[in-house]
């Protein structure tokens, strides 16, 4: 982060001549002190946006627009409805704020094009920056008593979020607080946006994946962040580069995280025909998520109480136990006829996807995110991501015998169509946009894809061919490869994109002097996150609603490009000797 810059931008927002009312001209009146109506609204405004940080910011970031009486009035009397009505008319209440929402540009990272480098690193710097994660992964583990992630705000929002998403979010999400909140998040945006605050919130990067610098990060533990970490530390043993003190360590801390996944996070909900299905929800009751205290309010207070299961990390879950030799009764469940009741039909069940932000691809065959709780509770609607897809894939690929898919038509039938899901996608280039994501970049999910693809690769071949008589996984491949080597690496990137290339290329068999470039990155960067950690926080996944929502952390970091360098090893090991 330029220090100077930052401070430059600061002085200027709070400097600025106001040119219309601001966000507190508007809502001050409505929610800083009602005396009727929602409390769960004024409270988040508080809380989230008239709070003593945010407010110098802000003040004077006004919208001329706004002096027109009739305008402000309309905006107000949203507001108002929203605090009030018993039963309110989101798409009435969305449409004013939808209408300032279209008045902003955002975009995309757009890095620049840079040189490959002419050489590969030598493999003791490699080995080196293995050992350097692996030992921040365990000091972790041992410092917390678990490897936490973090969560920030980017109140600026999702350049994929505009006034249709806006309106797509307040009809399809179910949790009246969620609406509230995804309501003012985007009303700020605005103010934001049009402002010079702008540069103060979303300062510019390097690469693709977004560092987290935001002063305020939420710690926090979930079900499907310990199935990464596992399997970053089967990864770190795998290589054998790990002390005999730290393999004690690695496989103690993997058991531990082993029995958070499965036990721990263990939800029951209605499975087919209404009978009791075991999933892995994503938070599980207090303590278990380690919210400080203070967090742990603020959530509550902000709407973000109920939570439910989700298909993915159920599937992660699955998968990294499975990899790190757990025989629960639980993974003999056939989770792919859990998936089935939540797999898109075109014409069919399509209406499951309440929150279609992404509804320029094709939906068919794919499993949607959330899985409602054996209450029938279903906060956030529904929406469809397809690095969620994958990982679906995955696990049903490491399951193939367990759960007889292969035996089972119809098993093999949902498998097919999900691959099928993948293929459209990739062929048609829409795996490359961001805004056919939900909560991952694209270059996860081509790191993701490759992952995936080593598992199919992994099955006998007549397994392979029955799951796939048309060769889908190849074509995809070449698509996924091409996009990796032409486009991702050839440009700046960040350590974190670093790793999701390396995964990618070295998943899907690239030639190692593809690898130059994003070895190079993480080499260089090693030691960027100061004295204590390796490398800085930067974006994992995100949530485009209420706001974006970004999870990383250093250890995240650290366990990506643990795995990535080990596989680079591994592949140019089996090659020529490095200089």
């Amino acid at each position: 982060m330029d220090v100077f810059r930052m401070a430059g931008a600061a002085y200027r927002a709070l400097t600025a001549v106001k040119d219309g009312p601001s966000l507190y001209d508007i809502c001050d009146g409505a929610l800083l002190r009602p005396k009727r109506g929602s409390n769960h609204l004024a409270d988040f405004y508080r809380t989230a946006l008239g709070n003593p940080a945010l407010r110098p910011l802000l003040r004077r970031a006004g919208l001329p627009e706004l002096n027109d009486p009739i305008r402000f009035r309309a905006l107000r009397d949203a507001l108002l409805a929203a605090r009030d009505d018993a039963e309110p008319d989101w798409q009435a209440i969305g449409a004013p704020v939808a209408q300032l929402l279209d008045t902003i540009t955002l975009s995309h990272p757009k890095p620049k094009p840079v040189s490959a480098p002419s050489h590969l690193p030598r493999l003791v710097d490699i080995e080196a920056a293995i050992r350097a994660c692996g030992t921040h992964l365990l000091g972790s583990f041992e410092r917390n008593g678990f490897i936490p992630a973090y969560a920030t705000f980017n109140l600026l929002g999702d350049p994929d979020c505009r006034g249709r998403e806006l309106q797509m979010a307040l009809t399809g999400l179910n949790a009246r607080g969620y609406k509230n909140s995804t309501l003012l998040f985007n009303l700020a945006r605005v103010f934001i946006a049009r402002s010079p605050a702008r540069d103060v919130i979303n300062p510019p990067w390097t690469g693709i994946a977004e560092p987290m610098w935001s002063p305020v990060q939420i710690r926090h533990r979930t079900a499907y962040y310990d199935a990464f970490f596992i399997e970053a530390l089967l990864s770190y043993l795998d290589t054998e580069l790990a002390t005999t003190e730290e393999v004690a360590d690695a496989r103690n801390a993997i058991d531990e995280m082993v029995a958070f996944c499965l036990n721990t996070s263990r939800e029951f909900v209605r499975g087919r025909d209404r009978d009791r299905f075991a999933v892995v929800t994503a938070l599980p009751p207090p303590p278990h998520p380690r919210f400080s205290r203070f967090f742990a309010d603020i959530k509550q207070r902000l709407g973000f109480d109920v939570y439910v299961p989700d298909c993915d990390t159920t599937a992660c879950a699955f998968s990294a136990a499975t990899k790190a030799g757990a025989s629960d009764p639980m993974l003999q469940q056939p989770l792919i006829d859990f998936y089935a009741l939540y797999q898109i039909r075109a014409g069919g069940n399509a209406p499951q996807v309440t929150v279609p932000l992404n509804e320029h691809i094709d939906y068919d065959g794919a499993i949607v995110t959330w899985i409602d709780s054996f209450a029938g509770e279903r906060p956030f609607g529904n929406d469809l991501d397809p690095t969620l897809n994958l990982d679906v894939v995955e696990v049903s690929l490491r399951h193939l015998e367990r759960w007889q898919i292969l035996e089972t038509p119809s098993r093999l039938a949902t498998l097919q169509r999900i691959i099928g899901f993948h293929r459209r996608l990739i062929g048609s280039g829409a795996f490359a946009d961001p805004r056919s994501h939900i909560y991952y970049l694209p270059e996860l999910y081509a790191a993701y894809f490759g992952r995936c693809y080593a598992a199919f690769r992994a099955l006998p071949e007549a397994a392979q061919r029955v799951i796939d008589p048309d060769q889908a996984f190849a074509e995809m491949r070449e698509r996924v490869l091409r996009y990796v080597e032409d486009e991702l690496i050839t440009h700046e990137i960040n350590p974190f994109d670093a790793a999701l290339a390396l995964l990618a290329l070295g998943h899907l068999g690239a030639e190692p002097r593809h690898f130059a470039a994003p070895l190079h990155c993480i080499l260089n960067q090693l030691g960027e996150g100061g004295r204590k950690v390796p490398f800085k926080a930067y974006e994992w996944n995100k949530m485009k609603t209420p706001t974006r929502i970004l999870v990383g952390g250093p250890e995240v970091t650290s366990a990506f490009v643990l795995m990535a360098l080990a596989l680079a090893r591994r592949v140019l090991r089996q090659h020529q000797p490095l200089s």
